[in-house]
C-alpha cells in the first residue's frame, strides 16, 4: 500500500505504508511525503534560499570547464507543486560535483567549500601558488551538520543503504533514484531510472566526500541495489588507501577490506565489451 499527499491539483505518492513517521525514518525510508511535509514546514522562501545557499544553481568554480549551472528556476515559479516536489528532487537539475559540493558542507560542519582540481600552479620562473581552501557560504550549523549526519548514518545503520555500510566504520549517506523525463513529450520514460548514492566516511571525521552514479541500471530499480554497493566498495578501498584505522569493533564474519593495491586484469589480444546499456560513474573529493 502506498500513501498519498494532496499538493494543489496534484498528489505526491510514496510507496510506503502510511501513518506517523519520524524524521530518520523519512530519510531511512525515501518517504517523498514527508519531504513535502518537511518543506512545508520550513516554508516556500526559507527552502528555496537553502536551496541556493548549498550552491545549487550556480556553478562551483572548479575552474574546470564547461561547467553546467544546473537550473532550480522551478522554484521561482508560482504554485505550491513545485516547491514540494522539489523537496525530494523532482523539477530540479544539479552537477555531480554541486551534490558533492552540499554532501561536503554536511561533512565540513555546515561549511560549503569551494571544490578544486589542481592543488599547486608552478610558474615559468619556479614560483609555486598554492589552492587553499575557500568557504562559500555557511548554510547551516555546526549543530545542524552534526544532526543530519547522524541521520544519514542511520540511512546506512539501518535504512535503505544499508549496502553503502564498511565493516568498521561509520558512513553517512543517501540513495536517491531518479526518473528520467521523456524526450517526445511530458512525463517520465518507463522502466528508466538514474541510482545513486552520496555520503562521506568516517561520519565522525571525514575524509572524503564520494558521489556514485548509475544511469538506466539492469534488472534492477532502486539506489539501494545498484549504487550503494558500489559505493560501499569504494568506500572500503578508500579508507584503506588513506590508512585511516576503524573507528569502531569489526563483526566477526566481515567481508575483509578492499586493497587498495589494484589487481590488473591478465593481458587479453580482444578488447572486452562493456554494457551499452548501464553505465556507472563515481566520482570522490578528498576533505583538507
Amino acid at each position: 500500500m502506498d500513501i498519498a499527499l494532496r499538493v494543489a491539483t496534484s498528489e505526491a505518492r510514496t510507496a510506503q505504508r502510511g501513518g506517523r513517521r519520524a524524521k530518520v525514518t523519512v530519510l531511512d525510508q525515501s518517504l517523498n511525503t514527508g519531504m513535502i511535509f518537511v518543506e512545508r514546514l520550513l516554508g516556500r522562501d526559507l527552502f528555496y534560499q537553502y536551496v541556493k545557499s548549498f550552491g545549487f544553481g550556480t556553478k562551483t568554480g572548479l575552474g574546470v570547464t564547461p561547467e553546467a549551472n544546473g537550473n532550480i528556476s522551478n522554484l521561482a515559479k508560482a504554485g505550491s507543486v513545485f516547491a514540494a516536489t522539489a523537496s525530494f528532487g523532482q523539477g530540479l537539475t544539479a552537477t555531480p560535483m554541486q551534490l558533492i559540493a552540499a554532501y561536503g558542507a554536511l561533512a565540513n560542519g555546515g561549511k560549503l567549500m569551494r571544490p578544486y582540481v589542481v592543488g599547486q600552479i608552478v610558474q615559468p620562473d619556479g614560483t609555486r601558488v598554492d589552492t587553499k581552501p575557500v568557504v562559500v557560504d555557511q548554510p547551516i550549523s555546526l549543530r545542524t551538520s552534526r544532526l543530519i549526519t547522524g541521520m544519514l548514518i542511520d540511512v546506512v545503520e539501518a535504512g535503505e543503504g544499508h549496502r553503502a555500510g564498511v565493516p568498521g566504520y561509520w558512513v553517512a549517506g543517501k540513495t536517491g533514484t531518479a526518473q528520467v523525463a521523456r524526450t517526445d513529450g511530458l512525463g517520465y520514460q518507463k522502466d528508466v531510472t538514474i541510482g545513486s548514492f552520496a555520503g562521506y566516511a568516517p561520519a565522525d571525521a571525514p575524509k572524503f566526500v564520494m558521489l556514485v552514479k548509475v544511469q538506466h541500471p539492469r534488472d534492477v530499480q532502486w539506489a539501494e541495489s545498484s549504487a550503494a554497493p558500489v559505493f560501499g566498495e569504494m568506500a572500503s578501498f578508500l579508507l584503506n588507501y588513506l590508512q585511516v584505522p576503524p573507528s569502531r569493533p569489526i563483526p566477526k564474519g566481515s567481508a575483509p577490506p578492499v586493497q587498495a593495491m589494484p589487481i590488473l586484469p591478465p593481458a587479453s589480444t580482444s578488447t572486452p565489451r562493456l554494457p551499452l546499456t548501464t553505465s556507472t560513474s563515481a566520482t570522490a573529493t578528498h576533505i583538507l
